[in-house]
């Protein structure tokens, strides 16, 4: 898929230019820690007698007691041959490896050069070899050498990391904090953390697995680290603002944001029709429209027009009682997304975040959902991410039951959904769902754009549908008097569903609309409008101003209540692959217009989905008391009983 249209291009002939000293690197040099502390292992090679790893054996005849590390220097080379014990032949893993990472080395190089040219670095570096370098520059030199020092290393990890995603093994690795990260320059830099990769390598790679495990693991950990320090680093402007194309390896070097290849996920799940999906009627009808809404992506432009034009959702909360059929909802939204992806030859990646990415080890939690985030975010694939059960994934803070990685998990979830740097594409979209969402954290649950309640079948014709589907073929019992499926036809069952939103559900709510309605009148008015959210406040104070941007986003989604014809999907020349403004023009031109009927009905379904959650809350919380009051009056019983008093 193409990637962005104003990265420049990064030619061959300049990584080429730096691939003898790459080489040079992986072969071997000296270096002396200055902030890392050397790992028990042994360098590869050391003076005879020492006990160390196995000694490197050439496999060229002639050469076998030739030596080919100096005595204490570091060799990647030398190492990674070593990591699969006695066999005397490098692996083809291993040569993957070192290929990737040499690879990584020169077009690190290859764009620190390039940076230097264009931020006044390199004109510097000239006048300092020939001794013209002006006093007053001098800070200035410092400056733009540290900063070489960090695009270099970061785009080092990110190379190295994209190179090796394809290879990566089942195994995951630890390695820990990269502590030698030196800023004197480009070189001296590269110097550090390869002495600080081979260390890890040594501990860590002990076979094919390990070690792509090890080096991958490494190569994230630096990015981060670089990252970060980046962010109070001056004259970086150069780098972070622009982007380089590597066209051999379809990898794209933009500033500080981590490189991903456009690979679909591979599905094994089994994929529901519309029709399998009985009841549930406005969740059933929002998931097809917002399948269609991910399709209109431009990865071009990286952008969507449904996000631009406001109707877009992000992130969506499912919730109803157990066997309502909240999985049966994500297997037909993934099964179209997938179905649409394929027939256009886009990129599609879905991913499930489970109880199995909590860890025991600490910040690994946390790590396991940022990486489950960036990998659904990526700009250049169409992805569907779902959290299921997110009640028992994402701890309730001040919840003394919620463990340390469900917390780093919330805090993961709720900076990514909401944070100051959350930038919504259009390209991917993110559901939570629950059977108990009075369960989630507060501040979590209101970043959920859209309310999806998935009640399952509710009249007579869906429980007769349901039965209908759910027998299959193999029996003779005769239909009756019943149209099949006909009570799903989803329009008439939408504008119902929406109808019944003309006023509250829950009685909580209900209270307050009656109230607000008898004292001004319809609510027929901004001002009047205002003035019922105002009453919902005073009753419920968790109802803030995310709330109302929740709702007006849902009215906005409602301003699109149209789906996008079935033929746009089938041939994706009629509108996938249109240009941007195109497809913007052909969709505005569907617009509705916004009522008041509209948003009412949207403050009442955004409403009463909170005070449902709180009069649960509430109620557990109560009963979860007179529980323990009931126990604690029984065991006073008991003992009293025992001691004879």
């Amino acid at each position: 898929m193409s990637q962005t249209s104003d990265a420049m291009e990064l030619r061959e002939e300049d990584i080429a230019g730096h691939v003898a000293v790459a080489q040079a690197l992986l072969e071997g040099f000296d270096h002396a820690p200055r902030i890392g502390t050397a790992a028990g292992a042994e360098p590869v090679e050391r003076s005879s007698g020492i006990g160390t790893r196995r000694r490197f054996r050439s496999t060229t005849p002639g050469l076998v007691t030739q030596r080919r590390v100096a005595s204490g220097a570091v060799s990647l080379i030398a190492r990674v041959e070593g990591a699969d014990g006695d066999d005397a032949l490098m692996s083809p893993m291993q040569a993957t490896v070192l290929h990737a990472l040499r690879r990584a080395i020169a077009i690190a190089l290859a764009v620190a050069e390039n940076v230097a040219e264009h931020s006044g670095l390199g004109d510097l570096k000239r006048a300092n070899l020939e001794g013209s370098l002006p006093a007053a520059r001098k800070s200035e030199f410092g400056e733009l050498l540290a900063a070489e020092a960090l695009v270099t290393l970061y785009v080092f990890g990110n190379a190295t990391a994209y190179l090796l995603s394809s290879h990566l093994p089942e195994a995951s690795v630890e390695v820990g904090d990269v502590e030698e990260v030196l800023t004197d320059n480009g070189q001296t830099a590269l110097h550090g953390v390869l002495w600080e990769l081979d260390q890890d390598i040594a501990a860590h790679g002990t076979d094919d697995a390990r070690l792509v495990a090890t080096v991958s693991a490494f190569a994230e950990v630096l990015m981060e680290k670089v990252a970060l320090r980046a962010q109070s680093a001056p004259r970086l402007e150069t780098f972070s603002s622009a982007s380089w194309r590597v066209e051999a390896d379809d990898f794209t070097v933009s500033g500080f944001t981590p490189a991903h290849k456009a690979a679909s996920t591979k599905l094994t799940m089994t994929f529901k029709k519309p029709n399998e999906v009985v009841g549930n009627h406005i969740a059933k009808y929002k998931a097809m429209k917002l399948a269609k809404m991910l399709m209109a992506y431009d990865f071009d432009r990286r952008l969507n027009p449904f996000a631009e034009l406001g109707g877009f959702i992000f992130t969506f909360m499912g919730d109803g009682a157990p066997g309502t059929g909240k999985t049966t909802l994500i297997q037909m939204m993934a099964g179209l997304i997938s179905e649409y992806c394929a027939n256009a030859d886009y990129p599609f990646r879905y991913q499930n975040l489970s109880t199995d990415n909590i860890d025991s080890y600490q910040g690994k939690s946390g790590q396991n959902a940022k990486a489950f985030i960036n990998n659904i975010i990526d700009p250049s694939v169409i992805g569907f991410g779902t959290i299921d059960d997110i009640d028992q994934l994402a701890g309730k803070r001040g919840d003394r039951q919620s463990s340390a990685g469900q917390l780093e998990i919330t805090a993961v979830l709720m900076e990514s959904f909401a944070g100051a740097n959350t930038v919504v594409r259009g390209n991917c979209t993110f559901g939570m769902f629950s059977n108990y969402p009075e369960n989630v954290d507060d501040a979590l649950r209101q970043r959920a754009g859209a309310r999806f309640l998935v009640d399952g079948p509710q009249t007579r014709e869906d429980y007769v549908d349901i039965l209908y589907l759910l027998m299959g073929k193999n029996h003779d019992i005769p239909l009756g008097n019943h149209q099949v499926f006909e009570a799903q036809a989803i329009k008439k069952a939408v504008a119902a569903s929406f109808e019944g939103h003309s006023k509250p559900h829950e009685a909580g709510l209900l209270k307050v609309y009656e109230a607000v309605r008898s004292e001004i009148g319809e609510l027929d008015t901004i001002n009047k409008l205002g003035t019922y959210l105002k009453g919902i406040q005073e009753a419920d104070p968790r109802f803030t101003g995310r709330a109302i941007k929740n709702i007006t986003d849902a009215v906005k989604v409602r301003a699109m209540d149209f789906e996008l014809p079935d033929e746009w999907m089938e041939e994706p020349e009629l509108f996938l692959f249109k240009g941007y403004d195109e497809k913007k023009a052909m969709i505005d031109d569907m617009r509705q217009p916004i009522t008041v009927e509209m948003v009412v009905q949207e403050i009442n379904r955004y409403a009463d989905s909170e005070f449902r959650y709180a009069d649960k809350s509430d109620e557990v919380a109560i009963e979860n008391a007179v529980r323990d009051m009931g126990r604690m009056e029984e065991a006073k019983r008991r003992y009293l009983g025992g001691t004879g008093k």
